[in-house]
């Protein structure tokens, strides 16, 4: 990586964003990235300074900082609501690779990235010391979708999928040993109906029982912050007793809530390539059509500007068909990549979201993605509560450590 590009990475900033800082244009700062033309020594010393400054604000400065780690992070959504009021991330790990290449791009880091979160929860010491963790643990074993179609293969889905359903108890191992003040899990709606509520009854047992820890959950819609109707449980723990109450917690209410119009792209700005062509089309129309006649409510859906979105899934990349735009002519198309981003959350205000990835990997990241706007509306609720607690001694430290054994369930006992 060339000295330019490694810099500009660093500060954060998008290729216009550059651009406006040195004075040229975006395309010279793309020619600048490519090799094709040599940065001046001004725009280096200008990189040099913004990088030291931080170009892009994380935080306001506060009293009390506290740590925290990211564990599941993906393209880093859950950071940046706590970065947002002014925690400073110690830890990051994320095992896939193209998630890793956006989280790069978006965040300026002192640490490297950790890979699969199993190498670390063998010796959680390894991970640094830190005031609150969080965890997106992989959703796709409870969600709805995914007990569906692994159902179907005759396929373990919950705690009886070794790749996935057991990385909770990874994260439990790693409170077990380092034992923050609080914790913020995040899942989809589906886990506290997993399995007859078995699965989420385990999990709150391990929390509360296992670890001691003072926990509560909440259903959330995004609705209130972006123009799409996607629910997810979270989960807040706090290590000593404390006076949040997640129930109490008043969602906005705005009378004008978010509509599609306001992240959607001019017409004249959106690719071709993201018209379905003719043959999908056509496809998706049959399938639709096939299932009605039989009275199910399978198929495509069609949204205008005015509209609220169904949930963008990871699998959007395929055929987009669960949020399918109108537009003018015979056929709708796709959201952009930075449609999503808006729809996400991520590209909002004066926060712009580098995507380099290709099409398919940016959907599936944004698909598996939290709605930042949610993650910083609970962590600003969350705040005072966190500062207080890092004021309180550890009951661990007070007392001989012994780190609890996390018990997974029995996969014989579950299978009955």
């Amino acid at each position: 990586m060339s000295e330019f590009n490694d810099l500009l990475r660093q500060s954060g900033l998008t290729r216009e964003q550059a651009a406006e800082e040195l004075g040229v244009s975006a395309r010279t700062v793309r020619r600048y990235e490519t090799g094709q033309t040599q940065p001046r020594p001004r725009d280096l010393r200008v990189l040099k300074g913004l990088v030291a400054a931080g170009a892009r604000p994380i935080a306001k400065p506060t009293a009390i900082p506290f740590r925290f780690i990211d564990l599941f992070a993906g393209i880093g959504g859950l950071r940046l609501g706590f970065e947002a009021i002014g925690g400073r991330c110690v830890f990051t790990s994320e095992w896939d690779q193209g998630a890793r290449t956006t989280y790069s791009l978006n965040f300026r880091d002192n640490h490297e990235l950790g890979g699969d979160i199993r190498e670390f929860s063998k010796d959680p010491s390894k991970i640094p010391e830190h005031d609150v963790l969080l965890a997106g643990f992989p959703c796709q074993p409870f969600s709805i979708a995914g007990v569906s179609k692994k159902n179907s293969l005759n396929r373990p889905h919950g705690f009886l999928c070794d790749t996935q359903g057991t990385l909770f108890f990874d994260a439990a191992q790693i409170i077990a040993h380092r034992r923050p003040a609080a914790f913020v899990l995040e899942n989809v709606k589906n886990l506290e109906r997993h399995d007859g509520g078995t699965t989420f009854r385990t999990i709150i047992n391990v929390l509360k029982n296992e670890l001691g820890y003072h926990v509560q959950h909440r259903v959330i819609s995004s609705e209130p912050w972006v123009p799409q109707k996607r629910e997810r449980i979270f989960i807040v723990g706090f290590r000593e007793p404390s006076e949040f109450d997640f129930d109490a917690l008043e969602i906005p209410n705005a009378k004008t809530r978010p509509k599609l119009k306001d992240i959607l792209q001019p017409h004249d700005e959106v690719d071709p390539k993201y018209t379905l062509t003719p043959r999908l089309w056509q496809y998706l129309q049959d399938y639709k059509a096939k299932h009605q006649a039989k009275g199910n409510g399978f198929g495509y859906s069609l949204f205008g500007p005015e509209d609220v979105a169904r949930t963008l899934s990871a699998r959007y990349y395929k055929d987009g068909s669960e949020v399918l735009i109108e537009q003018p002519g015979e056929r709708p198309r796709r959201l952009t990549p930075l449609e999503c981003a808006r729809l996400m959350g991520f590209d909002r205000g004066d926060r712009r979201w580098r995507i380099e990835v290709s099409d398919t990997q940016a959907y599936r990241q944004f698909g598996n993605a939290v709605v930042v706007p949610v993650v910083e509306f609970i962590a600003k609720a969350i705040e005072p509560h966190i500062r207080k607690a890092i004021g309180q001694p550890n009951q661990a430290e007070r007392a001989p450590h012994v780190v609890p054994v996390i018990t997974r369930p029995d996969r014989s006992a579950v299978a009955a």
